[in-house]
């Protein structure tokens, strides 16, 4: 184990071992509609149709994705594992989301006036949710990345090591011992006979993170006088 300890209040967050990948391919799966967008409006905007408020959104749209979409991909080969406090990008794929919405509303509209009727079509407002959901990611995708988080303090340790699974916790007063089990995982023993095993090994860079936290507890954990004296027994 090469990994230093961390002596100050160190709060690492991480990450899957397909991350980057995920983010790339997240990055490129608007650029066809974001194409569409930018196409009809440089037709708008070159006489071939007629120039609207929508095309000029359109353009700005299609446009913005694009742009953001290459500022990503060159983040991304810099520091594979980037992210911000506000997604851009999901921003931008909400705008063409809702303007694909807005569409397909006009179509139906425009059908229900050629043959005189009138019918609902559900399409449309499944396209602005998704708009709204994006939205929202867009502002709270952040914390979804750092709940997977690795917490290293004077006191202790704490983290989370997947998604949706809960969070652990523990003050050297309650441990026994931290070992190192595998590869890339640790086993937490407590003086109340409790064991929890701890993996890294989904993560990327599974094993320099177990190796850390083993490092920050040899560091800093100092047996009770009880445990000495059970060693020297």
């Amino acid at each position: 184990m090469n990994v230093p300890a961390a002596a100050a209040p160190d709060r690492i967050t991480l990450y899957p071992q397909r991350h980057a990948r995920r983010q790339r391919g997240k990055a490129l799966s608007h650029i066809v509609p974001a194409l569409v967008l930018l196409t009809t409006a440089m037709g708008a905007m070159t006489g071939r149709e007629l120039l609207t408020w929508v095309t000029i959104l359109e353009f700005v749209v299609g446009a913005a994705y694009l742009g953001l979409m290459v500022r990503e991909l060159l983040q991304l080969r810099r520091h594979a594992h980037h992210h911000e406090r506000v997604a851009w990008l999901e921003l931008a794929a909400a705008g063409i989301l809702a303007l694909e919405g807005y569409h397909i509303m006009h179509r139906h509209h425009e059908a229900d006036l050629a043959r005189g009727t009138h019918s609902f079509h559900v399409l449309p407002y499944l396209y602005f949710a998704v708009a709204g959901f994006f939205v929202v990611m867009a502002f709270t995708m952040h914390r979804a990345i750092e709940r997977r988080h690795l917490h290293l303090h004077p006191a202790g340790f704490g983290g989370r090591t997947g998604l949706l699974q809960p969070a652990f916790r523990f003050d050297w007063a309650e441990i026994e011992t931290v070992e190192p089990v595998g590869a890339a995982d640790v086993l937490v023993r407590c003086l109340d006979g409790r064991q929890q095993p701890i993996s890294f090994a989904s993560l990327h860079d599974g094993p320099a993170h177990r190796d850390r936290l083993v490092a920050h507890a040899r560091q800093l954990h100092r047996p009770s006088s009880q445990q000495q004296q059970g060693r020297e027994a």
